[in-house]
This record gives structure tokens, C-alpha cells and sequence, in this order.
């Protein structure tokens, strides 16, 4: 970009530079070329069947987005629907769901610098108004665009209504969130509430690896799951588990989801999701924590650490760590690093692991 400012600069100039700026180019555009060329998408970690996204047919059952990374950063989002009355909207990455019903539209998650363009998405397919939303769970990155739809609502002469379970509104309180309060809480850890004819269930983890206001949100006649933050489907574990806080309760949690009758899974980033997701995941998680446990043994405490220059023992775990996660990563590669985001997450996440098997036994 530094020599794109040159070239700008030097066509601002006099006619001598016209020699110059032709040089400057001649070096740069093979590099822009190659900038332009497109990077292949990663391959399904499920044999995935892939289909161009439609808001007019539903999703079959083992079908997933095609060239979805591209999508997100060509176009302003992907729309697709999942059931009769069912979409599935993701913008840059991110998802969410939204339920059109007889009188009015009810959304999951006002996801943050999003809620526009998920008004659009709704617009492209029913007239009625946005009546309810959901706080799945007390991050602002998913439902920090909710004034986005209380000022809409106002404005249509509607009272909206915002869904949070008994975790989640605590905790709103708590940390004295600046975002509109909750007009519905549902109990803790096990509860549910009904829009129009669709009765929607909350299934909280009473131990959470993500956050301790974290749950399930399911849509049992829609054969639908909202779970973000969690699984991404179609790609080994995002950076520290998506986000989590913790990995101690994460296997309980996926557990838990698996056991659920659910065809189609939001999870807040990644594609559609499936009973084969949280396959892949079982999978994954067992192999890394193999690998994780047979780095442990191999790497030597004080890995990477000159005792004789520190007088701390402050870097000791964490240098440890890190190599052990090194090792883990690099022995999980040769059958899992094609597969979207491997690199960047997976050394984070066996970080994870070896933490909680050195303090737990």
C-alpha cells in the first residue's frame, strides 16, 4: 500500500514522473496481481454437500453454503433458509437466526454494526415487523445492535419485546451493560417462552465453558439450534474454543448439544451446522487431547527458559506451555491442518488443553 501512495503522489506531480510512475508500476503489479488471485476455500471437515445459498429453498440435510469465506468478503450477507419459516443470515462472519411468524418477526441476536443489514435481510423476505428479539448471551459482539431494533420498533408504534434468560439479565445488571434491558427473562438454567405458535426452548449449561450466562436456544418444531459461540461449523475449533473462558466444562457442553433432536445448527460464525459437526468435533477434541497429553510427557519443564538469565520463575509455565502446544499442533497437522483456520487456532487451543490437564487430575 506504501507504493500505491508513491504512485499517487508522483501522477500528482509534473510529466518528468511519467517514467517513474510507469517503473513503479511495473514492480508493484505483479504483486497486486497475486494479491488478486483467488485463495481456494478450505475443504469440509465433513464431506460437506455444497449449494449456492437460496432464501427461497430450504437447506437439506448434509448441504452446507459453497464458497462461503469469499461470500463474506464480496458480499454484504448470505441469506438462507433452513425450515418453512426459518432464516439463516450471516454478515462478515457472523450468524444469526430469525423466525418469520404470522403477526411479526422474531430475531436472534442483534449482532453488533450488522443490525441493518439484517433488516434488509429480513425485508427481502416478509413485510412484517421485527416484534421480539433474543440475548442468547451477554456478549456485545452479538447483541450489540439491538437500539437498532428498539428504535425501529418505536418508530412502527411497537413495543419490543427482549428475551434474556435469569443468567443473562443478571448479568447485564451486574456489569451495568449500557445495551437496552430485557422485558422477558426466562429461568435459569431451564426454561422457555413462545412467540406466536412457536415455543422456543432454553436449555442452559449449567457449567459453562464459554460464559456462565451461555445456553442452547432451540427451535424444537423447526428442527433448528441456536448455539454461538461454541461449534463453527465446518472448521476445526476456533481460537481458544471460540472464545471461551475456560475448556473444563467444554466436552460436558458439547455433550449436551449432542444429545438434543436438532437438524440444523446456528453457531454464531461458520456455516450451517449439523449432527456431523459435533462429530467432527468429538473427534477433533479426542485426538488433541492425545496429542496434548503426549507433548506433556515429551517436553521437559523449563523448555525454552535460560535459568541462568531470569530471576523469576514467572515465564517457566508459560514457556512450557507454549512448547507443548507447539508440539501438540505440530503433531495434529499432517491430519488436520488443511482444514480452515488450523494454524492460527489450533496452537491457542492446545494451549487450553495442557492448562487444564496440569491443573486438574
Amino acid at each position: 500500500m506504501k507504493s500505491l501512495r508513491i504512485v499517487r503522489y508522483l501522477m500528482t506531480g509534473s510529466a518528468q514522473a511519467v517514467m517513474v510512475v510507469s517503473l513503479v508500476l511495473a514492480c508493484i503489479s505483479p504483486a497486486l496481481a497475486q494479491q488478486a488471485t483467488p485463495v481456494p476455500e478450505a475443504p469440509s471437515t465433513v464431506q460437506a454437500d455444497y449449494v449456492e445459498p437460496s432464501s427461497m429453498q430450504a437447506l437439506k440435510s448434509g448441504q452446507k453454503i459453497a464458497d462461503l469465506y469469499t461470500r463474506n468478503t464480496t458480499e454484504d450477507y448470505v441469506l438462507q433458509r433452513l425450515s418453512q419459516r426459518t432464516y439463516w443470515f450471516q454478515r462478515q462472519f457472523y450468524t444469526t437466526i430469525f423466525y418469520v411468524g404470522d403477526e411479526g418477526v422474531l430475531l436472534f441476536d442483534p449482532l453488533r454494526s450488522r443490525g441493518e443489514f439484517i433488516q434488509k435481510a429480513i425485508a427481502s423476505v416478509t413485510e412484517l415487523p421485527v416484534r421480539s428479539i433474543v440475548y442468547t448471551h451477554n456478549h456485545a459482539d452479538h447483541i450489540g445492535d439491538a437500539g437498532v431494533f428498539l428504535q425501529a420498533a418505536s418508530k412502527a408504534g411497537i413495543e419490543l419485546q427482549i428475551v434474556a434468560s435469569e443468567a443473562t439479565a443478571s448479568k447485564m445488571d451486574y456489569l451495568g451493560s449500557e445495551l437496552p434491558k430485557p422485558t422477558d427473562v426466562v429461568t435459569w438454567p431451564r426454561g422457555s417462552f413462545k412467540f406466536e405458535s412457536l415455543i422456543v426452548d432454553m436449555h442452559g449449561f449449567e457449567r459453562g465453558a464459554h460464559t456462565d450466562d451461555h445456553a442452547i436456544w432451540q427451535l424444537a418444531s423447526e428442527k433448528i439450534v441456536h448455539l454461538p459461540d461454541f461449534i463453527n461449523p465446518d472448521q476445526p475449533p476456533f481460537w481458544r474454543f471460540a472464545g471461551s473462558e475456560n475448556f473444563v466444562y467444554y466436552q460436558d457442553n458439547l455433550d449436551q448439544l449432542a444429545k438434543l433432536n436438532w437438524t440444523y445448527l446456528s453457531g454464531g460464525h461458520g456455516n450451517v451446522g449439523s449432527h456431523a459437526d459435533v462429530e467432527f468435533y468429538q473427534r477433533f477434541l479426542t485426538d488433541l487431547r492425545l496429542a496434548v497429553g503426549k507433548a506433556r510427557g515429551e517436553v521437559e519443564w523449563g523448555a525454552g527458559i535460560d535459568a541462568s538469565r531470569t530471576n523469576a520463575h514467572t515465564p517457566f509455565l508459560p514457556a512450557w506451555l507454549d512448547a507443548v502446544a507447539k508440539k501438540a499442533t505440530d503433531s495434529l497437522r499432517p491430519k488436520y491442518g488443511k482444514f480452515y483456520g488450523f494454524e492460527a487456532a489450533t496452537p491457542a487451543n492446545a494451549k487450553m488443553v495442557a492448562k487444564m490437564m496440569h491443573s486438574y487430575k
